[in-house]
C-alpha cells in the first residue's frame, strides 16, 4: 500500500473517530441543557437574573462548539486537498532556459 494512500486513510478514519466523538459530546451538552433548563422552570427560588446568567452561558458554549467544529472540519478540508495534490502526477521540470 502506498505511503499516501495509507496516510490519507489514516487521516479519515480519525475524522470519522472525531465527528462520531464530536456529535455524542453535543448531544450530552444538548441533554444536559434541558435537564438543567427544565430544573430551572420549575425552580421559583431561582432568580430571573440567575435564568438570562445561564441562557447566556448555553448559547456561549454552543457558539463556541459550533465555531470548533467549523475550524476543525476547515482543517480536515486542507489535509484532504493535500494529499489529492501530493497523489497528482507530478512533472519533471527541465533546467532548461
Amino acid at each position: 500500500m502506498e505511503q499516501n494512500q495509507m496516510a490519507r486513510q489514516m487521516m479519515e478514519f480519525n475524522k470519522t473517530a472525531f465527528d462520531n466523538s464530536f456529535n455524542a459530546m453535543s448531544a450530552l451538552q444538548d441533554q444536559t441543557e434541558k435537564l438543567v433548563m427544565s430544573f430551572l422552570d420549575k425552580a421559583p427560588w431561582f432568580p430571573a437574573e440567575g435564568k438570562k446568567a445561564m441562557n447566556d452561558w448555553i448559547n456561549s458554549y454552543k457558539k463556541g462548539r459550533e465555531d470548533f467544529k467549523v475550524a476543525t472540519d476547515e482543517s480536515y478540508q486542507k489535509v484532504a486537498e493535500y494529499f489529492v495534490e501530493a497523489e497528482k502526477p507530478k512533472t519533471k521540470k527541465t533546467g532548461k532556459k
